[in-house]
């Protein structure tokens, strides 16, 4: 017979424990005792029923991630995985998430869901798709009642009056809602619309459950065209939110995201004009430089390069022929001034001038000589300036 040691069979029972894959993913709904947290940061106590408990211990780095940290006494919902402390010998629970027992089992239900969906590929970032710059048609699934379509509707005429809006009516909350909301979808998808927008006022968490239904995510995952959720309130995420291409915080966000501002087309307008202005100017460029080359080309064969050489040989002769002629009209000019000066000279107003006058009788005869003129007759004297009229008192020879 063989003896173990204590050591060699907690060692055996460990991984015998832990090595079960049925005890690495377990829910306990357990009242919180006997609660403490060490310096460390890791949380030690037990979680209990009416007729039994087991030691957890919540590690640190997952007690940092928590909102909250567990009461006595409080009702939770605590995830986790078995383990067996050997030193002790004693089965404890390992805690890795927590949270409380009225909203846990939904929570919990949730995430399981999310995360299966998840891995399905259906809330991956590569799937999204960009929305469309100008859709023409765009698909509203949601109430008709609901407060939150005259808003949309209400951006829309605002934003974007060009797009043509299709509703496709559906129930958003209880039972029948998820049923509905994917019959909705499916009948928006078959009116080649551009772009989907589901949503919904705000709620309470339950009145949103609809929007968590698997159902619900996948017929929103599978749209052929892109889609926009607005769910709720700003604080409120949903699992077809995940699955969209594009989460708004609001009914009225999604409206704005979905419906480009007509600032931005008019922006879209000018950049089209300048492109096409620009398409212009650079083909009217081409052209002209296409004239200019077969300019060019007349330019090198134009007849005026057999008469250009003999113009050039008429206008130095011209030249030369103008300035022959100002030689000429200076030396003229010179001989023309020089006789000037001489007949300014003999002129008879020059010999007034120097003091001399030229008497005449009153008919006009000049006196050259004293007998010409008797006592008591009147001459004429013709100064430089001006005339005199003398009386002869007596003529001597």
């Amino acid at each position: 017979m063989r003896a173990f040691s204590v050591s060699d069979l907690n060692s055996a029972l460990r991984i015998h424990l832990e090595s079960e894959g049925l005890f690495f993913d377990l829910w306990l709904l357990a009242e919180v005792a006997e609660f403490r947290r060490y310096p460390s940061g890791h949380c030690y106590f037990s979680l209990k029923d009416e007729q039994a408990s087991i030691r957890a211990i919540l590690w640190r780095s997952a007690a940092d991630r928590l909102a909250r940290l567990p009461a006595n006494g409080e009702a939770v919902l605590a995830h986790g995985r078995v383990g067996f402390y050997e030193a002790r010998g004693e089965v404890q629970f390992i805690v890795d998430q927590i949270v409380p027992a009225g909203e846990g089992l939904l929570n919990a239900q949730l995430e399981q869901l999310r995360a299966r969906l998840d891995a399905e590929g259906l809330f991956d970032e590569r799937r999204k798709r960009p929305l469309p710059a100008l859709p023409r048609r765009i698909g509203i699934v949601t109430s008709l009642q609901a407060a939150a379509l005259q808003d949309m509707l209400t951006i829309f005429r605002r934003r974007y009056p060009l797009a043509e809006i299709l509703l496709s009516p559906c129930l958003v909350q209880g039972e029948l809602a998820p049923a509905s909301i994917v019959a909705a979808l499916r009948r928006i998808y078959a009116e080649s619309v551009d772009l989907v927008i589901l949503a919904r006022g705000g709620g309470a968490s339950e009145d949103l459950a609809a929007f968590n239904d698997e159902q619900v995510v996948r017929a929103v995952a599978a749209s052929p065209v892109p889609i926009i959720t607005g769910v709720g309130h700003e604080t409120d995420t949903t699992l077809v939110d995940a699955a969209a291409d594009l989460r708004a915080p609001t009914p009225s966000a999604a409206a704005e995201l979905a419906a480009p501002p007509v600032t931005d087309l008019r922006q879209r307008v000018i950049e089209l004009r300048q492109r096409a202005t620009s398409a212009m100017l650079a083909r009217l460029d081409e052209q002209r430089r296409a004239v200019d080359q077969h300019t060019a080309l007349l330019h090198r064969n134009h007849p005026r390069y057999l008469i250009e050489p003999a113009r050039q040989t008429v206008d130095d002769l011209l030249r030369r022929a103008g300035r022959a002629f100002e030689r000429w009209r200076t030396i003229e000019q010179t001989r023309l001034h020089s006789l000037q000066a001489r007949l300014h000279t003999l002129s008879p107003q020059a010999t007034l001038a120097r003091g001399y006058a030229i008497a005449h009788r009153a008919d006009g005869q000049v006196v050259t000589s004293s007998a010409q003129v008797q006592a008591g007759e009147q001459l004429h004297l013709t100064l430089h300036a001006g005339t005199l009229i003398v009386a002869v008192e007596s003529a001597n020879e």
